[in-house]
This record gives C-alpha cells, structure tokens and sequence, in this order.
C-alpha cells in the first residue's frame, strides 16, 4: 500500500505561508491539506479560496480541501476554481450529499465525504461508490493540536473493510492527533492517507519528521 503524508497549513506559520507550503513539499509531503472553517459549522474562523489560490502557484502537489462549512456547495465552486485538487466535506452540513458530491466532480475534483467520531459509517451505504476519498476525523474537528481519539482506530478497519469491497482505489485518509509515535497504529488499522498538522509544522525539521514517520509506515 503507498501511503501519502498530508501536512495541514492550520499549524503553520501564517506570516509566511508560502514558503511554509514550500518546505514542506521539499520536505517530502505528498499533498497539503486546507482545513477550512467558517464558524457556523465548528466554533472557529479559518481561511478562505483566496487563500488557496495564493498558495496554489508555490506548489505541485495536490490541495486537499477539508470543508467544515454549513451550507457546502457555494465554497465547492470557490474552491475547485481556486485550485483545490480534492474537496470533502461533512454530510450534516449538505442538504442533498449526493448534490454535493456531483458538483465537485462536475468542477473536475476528487470527492470525498468527512466522518466525524461519532459520525455513523451509513452515510457509506449509499455513497461510497461515488467516493474518491474517505476522511475520517479522530478529533472533534475546529481545532488543531488535538489528542487522537483512539476509539477511531476500529471505525478506520470497518471503513478500509467496505473500501476493500469495493474494489475500488479510493483513499482512506485520517484527521487529528496523527504524530510520529501512533501513525504506525493508525496505517495497521487500513489508513492510508495521514493528515498531521501540529506534528510537522510544530517540528523544527519538517523533512526529518515526515522520514520517521515514512520509516514508521515502512514497518506495518
């Protein structure tokens, strides 16, 4: 399985986000994850497309858009024309998923549907064929530098069991409370996709902490 590390710009250091973004693509993420947050949705206020489309031009790799906005599909045009490569977004917060998920697609982005930890997997039932990506959150979402919730880890093995079923490549990433010493754990459940926000940026060597966690993978 390849997996992917996805540094998320929530931790970085805004001042100077560009070179932030930079860095940490010499350092060796696969992709940037953009936590969106619109203080409806969750009780914090983050960036916007604008932002994103900034960044858009300082880096090769894929943005990965996380959307914790209620409603969903205005910032799903914003976004895909801003740059976004990936767009996933939290069924509660969207009138008509199925909607919602043809529209990122239709912008010419990968889809993906967000699970909170106390989100149900029956979302999946009638969704999952449609997926490009599924996130699941191991922390309350709203804020960075939170502890995982471990109870996750068997929420992540029923997910990668209904992906493997369908025999389909789509990602199954995780969100919150990813560091150098659980990572392991959490790909042994059937991750694949890692975002760590406060585990990279909060690093003084972004490149020597993306290679433990590469070599933490290279162990499961």
């Amino acid at each position: 399985m390849g997996y992917r590390i996805a540094p998320s710009v929530l931790s970085a250091d805004f001042a100077r986000l560009g070179e932030e973004v930079r860095a940490v693509v010499k350092a060796g993420a696969d992709l940037i994850h953009f936590d969106v947050m619109d203080n409806h949705y969750v009780p914090n206020l983050t960036v916007g497309p604008l932002v994103c489309a900034a960044i858009r031009p300082h880096v090769s790799v894929p943005l990965d858009v996380h959307l914790m906005v209620r409603p969903v599909d205005r910032l799903v045009l914003d976004f895909a024309k801003a740059g976004a490569n990936i767009i996933s977004f939290h069924p509660e917060a969207s009138d008509h998923v199925d909607r919602t998920l043809s529209l990122i697609r239709e912008h010419g982005c990968k889809a993906g549907l967000v699970f909170n930890p106390a989100t149900p997997l029956s979302w999946l039932d009638h969704t999952l064929e449609k997926l490009d990506l599924v996130l699941l959150m191991s922390v309350n979402p709203g804020f960075g530098g939170q502890q995982f919730i471990a109870s996750v880890l068997p929420k992540i093995a029923e997910t990668r069991r209904r992906i493997d079923a369908t025999g389909r490549d789509i990602w199954l990433e995780v969100d919150g409370g990813v560091k150098i010493d659980n990572i392991a754990e959490i790909a042994r459940a059937g991750a694949d996709t890692f975002v760590a926000g406060s585990a990279i940026f909060g690093a003084g060597d972004y490149a020597a902490t993306i290679r433990d966690m590469r070599a933490r993978l290279g162990m499961v």
